[in-house]
């Protein structure tokens, strides 16, 4: 699918409102019990950066950013500022922050995964769009600074050797998401100040 490897403008994702969402369906039965399935395995998000417009630049800025990925027809990288790295907000990556996969003396080949627990359930999200230069890896909880490569534009760790066999393979990052607008028209006021508003720009991930 079509995708520019450029990201939305920080300054504005900052101020927007969103997070993930699900597809459940719920059946009521006559005796007034439910019964529920999940349509979809994994969750996906959706956003709205009109919340993160300030001034009449700022708009531009996405007007121009729009026009360039020609609605919604390109992909492009987004920074929730709610989630983004693979530690806790407040905290500072480490190597170690999430397992990613266990060597078999025969796999090169790992892709950066963030774990979300709750109790005794985990769900597991791919992370396919890591910043460059934030990505640090661990053999066994020891820092490796060579051996092993990164596509930012997959999330796929590479070692140059196979970890060995019970190895635990570790990594820490920065990540952005993979999104693209949801609609090919922006709706923009231009008020008396001639500053201008606009009362929706809706984003959604793209799952590939």
């Amino acid at each position: 699918m079509a995708f520019h490897e450029i990201r939305f403008p920080d300054n504005i994702s900052r101020g927007a409102r969103g997070g993930p969402e699900r597809r459940t369906q719920i059946v009521e039965l006559a005796s007034g019990d439910e019964e529920r399935n999940a349509s979809w395995a994994n969750s996906r998000r959706r956003y709205d950066a009109a919340y993160g417009i300030r001034r009449a630049d700022d708009l531009a800025a996405v007007v121009a950013f729009f026009e360039a990925r020609n609605g919604r027809l390109y992909g492009f990288r987004w920074k929730d500022w709610g989630d983004y790295k693979s530690c806790q907000p407040s905290g500072v990556l480490a190597a170690t922050d999430q397992p990613i996969g266990t060597g078999d003396g025969t796999t090169t080949a790992f892709q950066l995964v963030k774990a979300y627990s709750s109790g005794a359930q985990t769900w597991s999200r791919n992370i396919t769009k890591p910043v460059s230069g934030t990505v640090q890896v661990a053999l066994d909880g020891n820092a490796q600074a060579s051996g092993w490569s990164v596509e930012t534009t997959t999330g796929q760790i590479t070692f140059t050797t196979a970890p060995a066999s019970g190895v635990i393979v570790s990594a820490g990052f920065e990540f952005d998401v993979p999104v693209r607008f949801d609609t090919d028209q922006l709706d923009v006021t231009h008020d008396i100040e001639r500053l201008g508003s606009i009362t929706s720009i809706p984003l959604i991930e793209v799952r590939r």
